[in-house]
């Protein structure tokens, strides 16, 4: 879905106004010691804006390090924001020094009203 739907409102049709992409959330490394179980690989979607499936295991700890930074993600962002070129997040255990990196998936075209 293209981005100049954003801000659009939706036509009679019930087209798209708004573009969310998919997100992953992968642990990319492990510097420490995995004090909560987790292994390189593991990972969480989020799609259709508030969908969450893990791939294995995933720590709450890890989860709600990266949450707050999803919603903007999921955005398309102006060139040259600094969410744009930084993907990755650090677990807040510092015997873990577990990093997680943020990929961007499909983007898709959704409608505002059937969201709120």
């Amino acid at each position: 879905m293209a981005a100049q739907n954003i801000g659009r409102a939706p036509d009679e049709a019930g087209d798209p106004d708004m573009s969310l992409y998919d997100i992953r959330v992968v642990v990319d490394r492990i510097e420490g010691r995995s004090v909560c179980g987790m292994a390189q690989g593991d990972s969480f979607d989020v799609t259709e804006s508030s969908h969450l499936t893990t791939y294995g295991h995933f720590c709450l700890y890890a989860l709600q390090a990266v949450l707050p930074l999803i919603p903007a993600k999921q955005r398309v962002l102006p060139e040259g924001d600094w969410l744009e070129q930084d993907q990755f997040v650090a677990c807040p255990d510092p015997d873990e020094r577990l990093i997680m990196r943020i990929e961007r998936g499909q983007l898709r075209g959704m409608r505002s009203e059937d969201l709120t």
